[in-house]
């Protein structure tokens, strides 16, 4: 009865924030409108000599991607599937620039750790999909952006003793976990004293209900999920050590959020920094926003 009630409460705070959101816009955020570049000759740049930008997320990482049964606010078919629909903040952010050059845009879901090899192949001309640019990555593809600047935080529940935590220190001994191949679970957690870090998970719900169900105290990961994650769940607590002497130690690299692409096709990386650089970081913010306000409540529940 507890967890019906949860989930009906968490329902509500999703529709509310719905509202909130969309009325903020109205009254306060004005995004820029779309550039006009379709008098740009781009049938030479590799990837989309077609007009076609096929890309590639996960689908399943909310609020920057998620997956939903139908076209509503603004969602986009995914390839290979007659009945099934990406939405969220990377997919608001591609069609933006399909729409500046007239491209159609084409949507791949994959696994997480198949993205960076993906595009490297050219299975894909680019990944939009939440990933950081680290120095590593930086190494293996070309990159775009930022399209996003994340915060690093951590997610505990309202009945951790870890609750009332204000700095990395407080969260001493706690086990732990994040999304495999991130630098939450790479590079932050490892910074944690005593931290008992379990594996890795597959997906950033499944990372969410290892939280959920007990099975860890605290998890690490950045704002914008950590945000949609207490949009779901009402019993959930963010972590933010940002501006204080016991924060986690990441470089820019770590907190930016780029579009990557097949290394040396700076053609394309040019051409999508183009349509980026007509944002500015409370663009990136009122569109993040929007996102996290229509993100489904079904995604997490089904991480069950």
């Amino acid at each position: 009865m507890r967890r019906i009630t949860a989930i009906l409460m968490a329902l509500c705070l999703v529709l509310c924030m719905s509202a909130a959101a969309f009325a903020a816009e109205d009254e306060e955020a004005v995004i820029p409108e779309v550039p006009d570049f379709t008098d740009v000759d781009t049938s030479a740049i590799p990837g989309v000599e077609d007009g076609v930008l096929t890309i590639a997320m996960e689908c399943g990482y909310a609020p920057y991607n998620w997956t939903q049964s139908d076209d509503s606010n603004g969602a986009v078919p995914i390839s290979g599937s007659s009945n099934e629909y990406a939405n969220g903040y990377d997919v608001i952010i591609a069609k933006r620039i399909c729409e500046a050059y007239g491209w159609d845009l084409e949507v791949i879901r994959t696994d997480w750790d198949s993205l960076v090899p993906g595009v490297q192949t050219g299975l894909y001309d680019a990944v939009i999909a939440g990933q950081s640019m680290t120095e590593q990555r930086s190494e293996e593809v070309e990159f775009a952006g930022p399209y996003y600047y994340a915060t690093i935080v951590c997610l505990t529940t309202e009945d951790s003793e870890f609750a009332d935590a204000q700095g990395i220190s407080d969260l001493a001994g706690g086990t732990c976990t994040a999304q495999i191949e991130t630098i939450w679970y790479d590079t932050c957690l490892p910074q944690i004293e005593g931290a008992e870090i379990q594996t890795a998970t597959e997906t950033a719900p499944a990372m969410l209900m290892a939280l959920e169900t007990g099975a860890v105290q605290f998890v690490c990961t950045d704002t914008p999920t950590a945000k949609a994650a207490c949009a779901a769940y009402d019993d959930m607590v963010l972590l933010d050590f940002a501006g204080t002497d016991d924060d986690f130690e990441v470089s820019e690299g770590d907190i930016n959020i780029g579009i990557s692409m097949q290394k040396g096709n700076t053609e394309l990386r040019d051409a999508i920094n183009a349509v980026l650089e007509t944002m500015t970081e409370d663009d990136f913010v009122a569109l993040m926003d929007q996102a996290t306000a229509v993100q489904p409540l079904r995604i997490y529940l089904d991480a069950e």
